[in-house]
């Protein structure tokens, strides 16, 4: 589950979830949700891969939303559908979408930056809370 709030003149995604490799899974579809306004066209039409390492848990989500973030500005790349497997804070995914076309993917909002301002990762007796605040 994902809510997506307001936060100055940048915007906050908010997930939780159960499992670590589902709130990363997650934080990506709220990332694209955020992007584009009909994340529902967005077809599985080819997969990527990722892999992706960092000291701490928190790091490596924001490095995680920034590489997508990355693929969506070089490649103009929708994704949508997502499979994380996180061991040891090292993230191996996988993500299936498409090239943008404007045809029938209306862009939202541009997201410039994923920030580490407001970063938070904490795990407690309902599962996973992320909070990561975007630069608009």
């Amino acid at each position: 589950m994902y809510e997506i709030f307001e936060h100055t003149a940048d915007l906050g995604l908010r997930v939780r979830s159960p499992s670590l490799n589902e709130l990363f899974e997650e934080a990506a579809v709220a990332l694209f949700s955020a992007i584009v306004e009909n994340p529902d066209n967005i077809r599985p039409t080819k997969q990527y891969s990722f892999q992706l390492e960092a000291e701490q848990g928190d790091e490596l989500l924001r490095d995680w939303l920034g590489e997508l973030l990355y693929h969506f500005h070089a490649d103009h790349l929708l994704l949508g559908r997502f499979q994380v497997s996180i061991q040891n804070n090292r993230l191996t995914a996988t993500a299936a979408g498409e090239q943008v076309d404007t045809t029938k993917h209306k862009i939202d909002m541009e997201i410039k930056a994923v920030t580490y301002h407001g970063l938070k990762l904490v795990h407690d007796d309902d599962g996973w809370l992320a909070e990561v605040i975007v630069d608009i």
